[in-house]
């Protein structure tokens, strides 16, 4: 039996410090929350709990972050992340007057490593490698771009490789079919956690249901479990939770990111 409550805890005990914003050029502090500044323009807000404050404490603290923000002209998109089981009475509604935008929520999805260590048949042709090289990260990032139906963003590439040059243990892995990149995935161990996340989970239309995400996701959890790391955390699509639920992960919450353009 799957103690999902245990997994949420270690969630919100282990991933919501300084786990979430590795890579960030700063990351400052109001009340509760961690207002995380990264290369590109992007402002990132998250937060253990809101240290239950009320609508009306709410109401203020959100302007006043995206206050923090709007004074540095560098900063042209902000991102804050909510989670569905938060104590966060009249957060959506001042998300919303301050000129957020929700997307659509996904689920968090947690599971032991073991779980998704199988072997998945691959078709024929299809190969998985880990990527390092400049023009590798870029193909890659410029295929995920493509499949998440986005302009190919060379900022992005820039800012993996980036975090390639700090070694501070993500790791890229891509599936590759006559040459062309098909599936593509990111590792990201959490340092002083039990966790390892998968993130960047994207497959291109005419080769999915053929079991390359879910092998991709296996050798990745089979890397996470070299590094030490026993638990494996994703925010999944609709698309991918059902991939990981056959793997034995569980849904234990969502999150809803809301996005503010300058």
């Amino acid at each position: 039996m799957i103690d999902t409550a245990h997994l949420l805890a270690a969630y919100d005990e282990q991933l919501r410090t300084d786990a979430e914003t590795p890579g960030a050029l700063s990351v400052a502090r109001h009340g509760p929350l961690r207002l995380a500044t990264f290369a590109g323009g992007r402002g990132f807000i998250t937060y253990r709990d809101l240290g239950g404050a009320d609508a009306d404490a709410i109401r203020r603290l959100v302007p006043e972050a995206l206050a923090h923000y709007q004074a540095n002209p560098e900063v042209d998109r902000v991102e804050w992340k909510t989670r569905g089981h938060d104590h966060a009475p009249g957060l959506h509604e001042a998300l919303l007057e301050n000129g957020f935008v929700p997307d659509e929520p996904e689920s968090i999805m947690i599971g032991e490593a073991r779980l998704l260590d199988v072997d998945v048949p691959l078709p024929e042709g299809v190969t998985l490698r880990r990527v390092t090289e400049e023009p590798d990260v870029r193909a890659m990032s410029a295929m995920q771009d493509e499949t998440f139906g986005e302009p190919v963003s060379v900022e992005s590439a820039d800012a993996l490789l980036r975090r390639l040059a700090t070694r501070d243990g993500m790791e890229l892995w891509v599936a590759e079919a006559e040459g062309q990149i098909v599936s593509a995935g990111r590792l990201e161990p959490v340092a002083g956690t039990s966790f390892a996340g998968i993130w960047g989970g994207a497959t291109r239309a005419e080769w999915r249901r053929r079991g390359i995400y879910r092998a991709l996701t296996a050798e990745r959890a089979r890397s996470a479990l070299r590094m030490g790391k026993t638990l494996i955390n994703s925010d999944s699509t609709e698309y991918s939770r059902p991939i990981l639920e056959r793997s034995g992960l569980v849904k234990v919450s969502t999150t809803t990111p809301y996005n503010w353009q300058r």
